[in-house]
């Protein structure tokens, strides 16, 4: 079994999804998502955030803003015992973006380019790993790169309407996607 990971949506799956996320203070982790990364943290897998960012393209918050909410994510996740190996963003937006930030980008979901990255900086072994969200655009983005995916019920619970793609798992929340990873593991 080569390297694998769990790719985790940012906005809907592991925090509430308050349109165009920027700061700190409007950061609040969904229930139970912080153990849900703790528990899969345990196990064999890079934990890998891919997580679409058009805000800064259209101007509403800057690169910097995305980070500080980031690292501060990630600290709180640390001190629950959980970790973030990476993330990845995607700032673009064809035709809502500024300057150069409005271009038809490989990055932007479903399109799978974060997932490249990933799979170059981690040496990953897709068919090994999961993507976990809750839009219709991170399942089909967990399609295109030949992941499996689970649509969690949260967020956007799939009712985007952005594409019709049926996921390999549906579930309550990211607690129940994690138990199912692990369920899924230890047969």
């Amino acid at each position: 079994m080569g390297n694998r990971a769990v790719f985790l949506d940012r906005d809907g799956v592991i925090c509430e999804d308050t349109d165009y996320l920027h700061s700190i203070e409007d950061l609040k982790f969904i229930t139970g998502s912080i153990e849900a990364i703790s528990k899969i943290s345990k196990m064999d897998f890079k934990i890998i955030i891919p997580a679409s960012q058009s805000g800064i393209g259209r101007g509403y918050y800057t690169e910097r803003d995305f980070h500080k909410v980031m690292k501060f994510m990630i600290k709180e996740i640390l001190q629950n015992g959980g970790r973030i190996d990476g993330y990845y963003f995607c700032p673009h937006h064809l035709t809502e973006g500024k300057g150069k930030y409005k271009i038809d980008c490989k990055c932007r979901k479903p399109k799978t380019g974060m997932i490249e990255d990933a799979v170059r900086d981690f040496k990953l072994d897709l068919k090994d790993c999961y993507v976990i969200g809750d839009k219709t655009d991170d399942i089909q983005m967990g399609k295109n790169a030949g992941c499996k995916t689970i649509l969690v019920k949260t967020g956007k619970a799939g009712l985007d309407g952005h594409f019709v793609v049926k996921p390999d798992y549906i579930a309550k929340d990211l607690n129940e996607a994690i138990k199912h990873i692990m369920e899924e593991e230890h047969g």
